[in-house]
């Protein structure tokens, strides 16, 4: 139940949650009773609803986020120095969950336009890759990179250099730097329309650390290659790193055993000369853009839809506006027969139970048990822990504990069964909501979703984040109308009409599925892709929150 001021999220909750400041001492009325604020409360911070004694356990979201290590008087403010991380345990599959769909007959006949391949997925992007297998052929790709951008139609208006270019002038001239002036410029006409780019995915993996790295560098590389996002790829190899292409073709062979994309891959030990390589390269990548710009997009279902399920800047208000209207896209998405991606396992701590007991059996509970608690364990085994997850900008703006920052992170899946448990880099075939083992930094779960298959990705923040991905579309969505105003150049929707009861979450769910649809269709592109915000950081299966 809320009100203007202040919002209860859960019945069995002993804290409310401020929607705006508060003053201290001003009373305010809710559920029939009177509160008193003890000191001024922001707006995202909580303040206790009943006296809270040393040992109490905090409840929102109707479970525990923390433990009160000072006593906080009725009236008075949460923080990291009363309140300390604490979550409930959890254990195996318990009953069997049920679960009451969302309405999706109204949209339950539309399509989205996607580029079909011949796998029978559907992509939104139509991109080529240009991919190294290990660090060391990185600057060749960036020469590929310098060669292919700017004469294909697809390099950035490079404003930042002309406005260096004209404090140059103005220096020579002795005139004062002053204001930039208006910097605009377009892109070249494309040389392939129906190819939206060549993407030059550069990490510093490969060789050098173990093997198991290499592996999974190898199976995330194979997940972008079999993207549906993606046309063909070119490979670099040097040829004596731990990442061989035999062992990324393995991986592609396990998403696709019918090799059904082009894959043009080079080794530079075989090659000779660093120019001859690059030369061949060249061309043949040029081949494959001729391939790749014939197709064009066609009608698909829905049901074609991977949306990866992300928050980063995370605040308060997340788990109350964003959060749980991209809860209801994934719902729908489940109802569509399509599929969604939940991710960040740090950031699942203390939900742990209720999302094993909406796995569809118990051999998907047991493996997300044994994730979560491999995970725990690495983090552990370096003086670290789930509990050191929230940044400092998470805290200031109303995320105290990791728990509390996971019960609201959480609701980003919905209420649909959990229908696959996914381990890093492994592939989304099933229908319906996955959990797939990611950390909760933002570039690298962006990255692994990918490349688990998304080919769309909703990212929510309070606090605003620039993340992009190189080959699918991200949708930023903010908590709060002041972010979406203060960085209205990376926000792609704003919810904070929810926070100010002007609408439900289940119309902005609504009204983010209708923007995903024009994403997925290309007739909008997202603030990300407009920037050109292309990040890729493959997760090294060390501890990373």
């Amino acid at each position: 139940m809320a009100s203007e001021k202040v919002l209860r999220i859960d019945p069995r909750d002993n804290v409310l949650v401020a929607l705006t400041p508060l003053p201290a001492g001003e009373p305010l009325t809710f559920g029939g009773e009177q509160f008193v604020p003890l000191s001024e409360i922001p707006a995202k911070q909580k303040f206790a609803i009943r006296d809270l004694a040393v040992g109490d356990e905090v409840i929102m979201y109707g479970g525990i986020v923390g433990l009160i290590r000072q006593a906080i008087p009725r009236g008075g403010l949460l923080s990291t120095r009363n309140v300390q991380h604490d979550a409930s345990g959890f254990g195996p599959k318990v009953g069997n969950y049920s679960w009451s769909a969302p309405d999706v007959s109204a949209c339950s006949s539309r399509t989205f336009d996607g580029y079909h391949r011949a796998d029978g997925q559907v992509g939104t992007r139509n991109y080529w890759l240009v991919i190294p297998l290990v660090f060391c052929e990185n600057r060749n790709v960036e020469a590929l990179r310098d060669a292919f951008e700017e004469e294909l139609g697809y390099g950035r208006p490079k404003l930042y250099r002309q406005q260096v270019r004209q404090l140059i002038a103005q220096h020579h001239q002795g005139a004062r730097a002053t204001e930039r002036d208006d910097l605009t410029s377009s892109r070249p006409e494309r040389i392939f329309p129906n190819v939206d780019g060549v993407r030059f995915l550069v990490h510093e993996g490969g060789c050098g650390g173990t093997r198991q790295d290499s592996k999974a560098l190898c199976g995330l590389l194979a997940g972008y290659i079999h993207h549906p996002n993606v046309a063909g790829a070119t490979v670099l190899s040097l040829g004596c790193q731990n990442a061989q292409p035999s062992i990324l073709m393995d991986a592609l062979r396990e998403r696709d055993p019918a090799l059904r994309k082009p894959v043009l891959m080079f080794e530079q030990q075989q090659s000779g000369l660093e120019s001859d390589m690059l030369s061949e390269a060249i061309r043949a990548t040029f081949e494959g853009l001729v391939e790749a710009n014939r197709l064009t997009r066609k009608p698909a279902p829905l049901s074609k839809l991977t949306v990866a399920l992300k928050c980063g800047g995370s605040d308060g208000f997340s788990g109350i506006s964003a959060n749980p209207a991209l809860g209801h896209v994934s719902d729908m998405m489940a109802a569509l027969g399509g599929k969604s991606i939940l991710s960040e396992f740090p950031e699942l701590c203390g939900m742990e139970q209720s999302l094993i007991n909406r796995c569809v059996d118990a051999a998907q509970g047991d493996r997300f048990i044994q994730l979560m608690r491999d995970y725990a364990a690495r983090a552990k085994a370096v003086h670290s822990g789930f509990e050191m997850n929230p940044s400092p900008g998470n805290i200031k703006d109303g995320l105290i504990t990791d728990a509390m920052k996971s019960a609201g992170a959480a609701r980003k899946g919905g209420t649909s069964p959990v229908c696959a448990v996914l381990d890093y880099p492994e592939y989304d075939n099933t229908p319906g909501l996955a959990l797939l083992c990611t950390p909760g930094n933002d570039v690298e779960c962006v990255t692994a979703q990918v490349g688990a298959g998304a080919n769309v990705v909703v990212f929510t923040t309070g606090l605003g984040t620039p993340t992009g991905n190189p080959i699918a579309p991200v949708i930023k969505v903010s908590t709060n109308t002041s972010l979406a105003e203060r960085m209205s150049d990376i926000i792609d929707i704003d919810t904070g009409a929810v926070i100010r009861g002007e609408t439900t979450i289940e119309k902005v769910g609504e009204s983010m599925l209708d923007l995903i649809i024009k994403v997925a269709s290309g007739k909008v592109q997202t603030k990300a892709e407009q920037l050109d915000q292309n990040d890729f950081i493959p997760w090294k299966r060390g501890v990373s929150l």
